[in-house]
């Protein structure tokens, strides 16, 4: 069972309440209302704060004495490091050798050691969780977990509360599925058979989850490289949590290719004057590219762009195109 109000409680202490904006080019250009949730501009760069908040709020004291681990591809260790700071918990983080130096320099700033192990997620995850086991800490989980998902469930809550209506359709980013799969399972505790309809985006290079959704069971597949990194990395053969959720819960799925992707984080630069990188602008993508369309008579649409950082010379790249 998912603790939306306890989760409420540990985000609303640390996170940033993130503002939901109106999208008027893109409301004019779909039809219907587009508002953008702009975890862009959450106090680490990411909704994964929520995540990391809640769940390191939840350690015992014992636990918080012997210090986490965590793995991520760059900001799930990001949060993780700056809620450990806050508490006064040492973390170690281990990252795959190609995360971004924007996020890296992130976790180190906060004090967290950060070990870059291994060429892909998958290889950093394997270390992470033998070294939690070694050493006897809390492994914190990006994905696979039920406080962490509680965590990003906040995020639809607070959508719910600043729309003061209920949206006709939602569409976040796929990756390991902690979180359109909170977000689906608070949405349904709140709604009940009125909640919205989940739209999940993945990203062509990074879709091991909606594989795994297809196949029936979590599978892994190879990493292949893609400016939409924070989605990199498998779900576990063991997923005990994320797996279910997005398979349950999610109504429907698309993908976005890697130039589709580019073209979101420009517009997002240019018209909606946010920095949004190659993860957090799928879902966005996925309405610029006529990938999705909202149905007939369908009410607001909202996007959550889910994070903003991105090296500048990426960024820099993707606004030369």
């Amino acid at each position: 069972m998912l603790d939306f109000a306890q989760a409420t409680a540990a985000v609303r202490g640390i996170a940033r309440r993130t503002p939901l904006l109106d999208a008027p080019r893109l409301s004019e250009r779909l039809g219907v209302p587009v508002l953008v949730k702009a975890e862009c501009l959450q106090v680490t760069g990411s909704f994964k704060v929520r995540g990391a908040a809640t769940r390191l709020t939840a350690l015992s004291e014992d636990e918080r004495q012997r210090g986490v681990v965590a793995c991520s591809s760059g900001n799930h260790g990001r949060a993780v490091a700056y809620v450990a700071e806050r508490l006064g918990i040492a973390a170690t983080v281990c990252v795959p050798a190609w995360v971004d130096p924007v996020k890296l320099e992130g976790i180190r700033a906060r004090g967290a050691e950060a070990l870059l192990v291994g060429d892909t997620f998958d290889e950093a995850e394997a270390h992470a969780l033998e070294l939690a086991r070694t050493s006897r800490r809390p492994y914190v989980s990006a994905y696979d977990d039920p406080w962490v998902i509680a965590g990003q469930g906040t995020l639809a809550l607070e959508i719910l509360d600043d729309l003061g209506d209920t949206p006709g359709t939602v569409l976040a980013p796929l990756s390991g599925g902690g979180l359109i799969g909170g977000m689906a399972a608070a949405l349904q505790e709140r709604l009940g058979t009125d909640a919205p309809r989940m739209v999940a985006v993945s990203a062509a290079n990074a879709a091991v989850m909606l594989a795994s959704v297809r196949a029936g069971r979590p599978i892994d597949l190879p990493e292949q490289e893609t400016v939409a990194s924070a989605l990199a990395g498998g779900i576990g053969l063991d997923n005990r949590y994320s797996f279910e959720l997005v398979r349950d819960r999610i109504h429907e799925h698309v993908t976005v290719t890697e130039s589709q992707i580019q073209d979101a984080m420009a517009y997002a630069a240019s018209s909606l004057r946010l920095v949004v990188e190659g993860g957090g602008a799928v879902a966005l993508a996925a309405l610029l590219s006529d990938v999705w369309r909202p149905p007939v008579e369908a009410g607001p649409v909202v996007i959550v762009l889910s994070g903003g950082n991105v090296a500048a010379a990426t960024l820099a790249s993707v606004l030369r195109r």
